[in-house]
């Protein structure tokens, strides 16, 4: 399982995010994440939306196995709702 997250610097939410699936990369074998800086890979809102096919106002937009998840709230609702945390 493969997590692609598009953020930017200074982002709270983008942070949240990469912890999140930080600590699913730790715990897990099958899991594992990509970080994708847009300010310095040149992304654009417009580049953003032709790839999820709807408009986007926020960052992060994460992506598992190449379906749009969201952004970070409903990232944390997936890994909840597919149980990806194991339970200490």
């Amino acid at each position: 399982m493969l997590a692609v997250i598009f953020g930017r610097p200074g982002c709270p939410f983008c942070v949240r995010a990469k912890d999140l699936a930080a600590e699913l990369t730790a715990k897990r074998d099958d899991f594992d994440y990509r970080y994708i800086d847009i300010h310095a890979e040149g992304i654009s809102k417009a580049d953003m939306e032709k790839t999820i096919g709807k408009p986007v106002d926020t960052v992060p937009q994460i992506f598992v196995d190449q379906n749009h998840i969201g952004g970070f709230t409903e990232f944390n609702q997936y890994v909840q709702d597919e149980a990806l945390m194991p339970q200490a």
